[in-house]
Parts: C-alpha cells; sequence; structure tokens
C-alpha cells in the first residue's frame, strides 16, 4: 500500500468525522436557539401546512431571492441545482450496485458542472462588481468561492482532458467503508481535487455554507403568522411562566 492511498483514507476519516460532528453540533444548537419573538416575514402562512409550501419554495426555487434580485438569484439557482445534480451523479462511487436512476443521470450531472460553475463565476463577479456587496465581502467569501470552482474546475479537468482510473477511485472509496485500503490512483489532478473536497468538508460546519441547513431553522421563514390566535412563548419563558 502506497503512502498516498494511506494518507488520503486517514485525511478522509478526519474529514468525515469533522463534518459529521461539527454538522451534528450546529443543528443541535440551531434547535436549542430559542425563538422569543413571533418574527415571520409577511406575507406569511397562517397553518403549518401553508410553512411547508412556503419552505418548499424556498429551497427549490429560492423564492424570495428572486423577489429581491433577479441577477443573483439566476446564478445562485444555476450554481445550486449544478451542484444538487453533480452530488446525485458522484453518489456511483459510494453504491454498489448503482441504482438505475442514477445511471440515468449521468450525462446530465456531467453538463450540471458547467451550470454549476458558469453560477459561481456570476455570483463572485458580484462580489467585485456592486458596490455595496463588494463592502460588506471579507476574505472568507472569496476563499469559499474560490474554493467551490477549482473543486469544479478540477473535477471537469478529469472528465474531459486528464482522465484517471475511475473504477480504482471507486474500489478506494467504497474500501473505506470496511477499513479496506485500495491503492489511489495518482494522478496530480485528481490527487487536488480529492484534497479540496476533503477541507471543503473540514471547513463547511464553520463558514457561510452552514446556511444550507440554516435556512429551516431561520424563524422568519418557519413560523406560523398566528400571534393573534396562539400566545407565542419560548420554551425559557414558558418555564418561568409556571407556578
Amino acid at each position: 500500500m502506497s503512502f498516498l492511498t494511506e494518507l488520503y483514507a486517514y485525511v478522509f476519516y478526519g474529514a468525515a468525522l469533522v463534518f459529521v460532528s461539527g454538522l451534528t453540533y450546529k443543528v443541535v444548537q440551531y434547535t436549542l436557539a430559542p425563538a422569543p419573538l413571533k418574527v415571520p416575514t409577511t406575507p406569511a402562512p397562517t397553518t403549518r401546512g401553508g410553512v411547508v409550501l412556503r419552505m418548499t419554495r424556498e429551497v427549490v426555487l429560492f423564492e424570495s431571492l428572486f423577489r429581491g434580485n433577479k441577477w443573483t438569484w439566476m446564478f445562485g439557482w444555476l450554481f445550486h441545482f449544478g451542484l444538487f445534480l453533480v452530488t446525485l451523479r458522484h453518489l456511483r462511487y459510494f453504491l454498489n450496485p448503482v441504482p438505475a436512476f442514477i445511471e440515468f443521470i449521468q450525462p446530465f450531472g456531467v453538463y450540471a458542472g458547467f451550470a454549476m460553475m458558469i453560477g459561481l463565476l456570476g455570483l463572485w463577479a458580484r462580489r467585485f462588481l456592486v458596490d455595496r456587496v463588494r463592502y460588506i465581502s471579507a476574505p472568507a467569501d472569496h476563499l469559499m468561492l474560490g474554493l467551490l470552482l477549482l473543486i469544479g474546475a478540477s473535477g471537469l479537468l478529469i472528465h474531459f482532458l486528464v482522465h484517471t482510473d475511475i473504477v480504482a477511485v471507486k474500489t478506494f472509496i467504497v474500501g473505506l467503508y470496511r477499513f479496506d485500503f485500495s491503492p489511489l490512483p495518482t494522478d496530480p489532478v485528481l490527487l487536488l481535487h480529492l484534497a479540496l473536497v476533503a477541507g471543503l468538508m473540514i471547513i463547511f460546519p464553520y463558514s457561510k455554507l452552514l446556511h444550507a441547513p440554516g435556512l429551516f431553522f431561520s424563524p422568519t421563514r418557519n413560523q406560523v403568522d398566528n400571534p393573534r390566535e396562539r400566545r407565542h412563548l419560548a420554551a425559557w419563558a414558558s418555564r418561568l411562566e409556571r407556578p
């Protein structure tokens, strides 16, 4: 077994541990955070079913972003939808046998990589060209966009120009489940791609990328607009009212 194979195996074990533990910690933290006020953004649904429908539109269509800025919505939706298809396509490296649906979307997932790149470039250009966005952009914002672009670019390079042994890559990944390390191809672009993905997994729970699960815990989106029908009390306030 080569040194690189062992190194990448342990790097991905570590990255997975940081990703799962960090994400779990943040979700628990969001769950326990009190919401002392009724603050749904109007017009807001007055039933729990309406909230579910609103959240679905927000997650799938980016409804509020569409209302706010059409250019940002277009690039943001292209990136997220492209990333979604690319992620589904990559499931073939983790599943054996590969489900028919994952096999069906393989060609769509390839071209979704280009949509993802176009969306990222548009979002990054916005941070330079729009004055108010440039003013509030921190180095971490540019780092995240650059990291995602490098991941997408290296992945497209592997598919179209710098080919690698895909079967060996899948054997390596599946072997991680059983702690049975199989040789990892040593192609430089592949190694770069995997290192960047591991880096993304490590920083994800501690970056602005956490807005993905955080959206579901936003009180402006997940609250029912019924302050007149039902009094809203945070958990800590309810405990104070007990005799």
